[in-house]
């Protein structure tokens, strides 16, 4: 998703009574605390305040950010970001996960679903990652784990994804996953001060089940 949900002024005062940096929770119930999902090059957890510094790094150069809506511009900005997150999951609105290579603890990107319309019938899923790690095999890795969550954990009928049509990496890897650009939305992102036009598309939870049986029969 490009036009993230997250709105900093919203988040002071979240951010002001969370002092704790606890450790990722493992739950049945992804409300309660996000499950850790892993892959072999990639785990995905819960955001934790300690990331803080590390996204800062890998999200606002210029080739990340520059399709996205502008990130937080200091480490206290990501922690506002973080804490808001955690209060928009226990609402049951939107799940944010920190992606982390394997055999490290550093957050370098993050993968996130917010709900569309009620009840998650419908959700937008997005992601952003340090350039230095494009190409290195953690985001088809990566979106598989947030797709199967999307799908299997919270219960998405459809999910949608937007992609500024000059942004040909990102519309790449949508179309590599198995999504579906259903056409163009002329001039609906603001970025810069110029409006630009973004592909939508979209994946089913019946076509994902489909593309998950294919890979397993390949596999096997």
């Amino acid at each position: 998703m490009e036009k993230m949900p997250f709105r900093e002024s919203l988040a002071i005062e979240q951010y002001a009574m969370t002092t704790s940096t606890k450790a990722s929770i493992v739950c049945s119930d992804w409300k309660k605390g996000l499950p850790v999902l892993a892959a072999k090059n990639v785990t995905l957890r819960e955001l934790r305040l300690s990331d803080a510094a590390s996204l800062l790094t890998m999200l606002t150069t210029e080739e990340v950010a520059r399709f996205i809506s502008p990130p937080p511009t200091t480490v206290e900005g990501f922690e506002r970001f973080i804490v808001w997150a955690h209060a928009e999951r226990q609402a049951g609105r939107y799940a944010c996960f920190a992606v982390v290579p394997a055999g490290s603890d550093t957050a370098i990107g993050i993968f996130q679903v917010r709900e569309l319309e009620h009840g998650f019938a419908s959700g937008e899923w997005g992601f952003a990652m340090g350039s230095s790690y494009w190409g290195t095999g953690i985001f088809p890795e990566g979106s598989q784990l947030i797709l199967d969550f999307a799908f299997e954990q919270i219960g998405v009928h459809r999910l949608e994804a937007r992609a500024a049509v000059r942004n040909g990496r990102g519309n790449g890897a949508l179309r590599k996953v198995g999504a579906v650009c259903e056409g163009v939305m002329r001039k609906s992102f603001l970025r810069h001060g110029e409006y630009l036009d973004q592909n939508l598309w979209s994946i089913l939870a019946e076509d994902w089940k489909v593309l998950r049986r294919k890979e397993a029969v390949t596999i096997n």
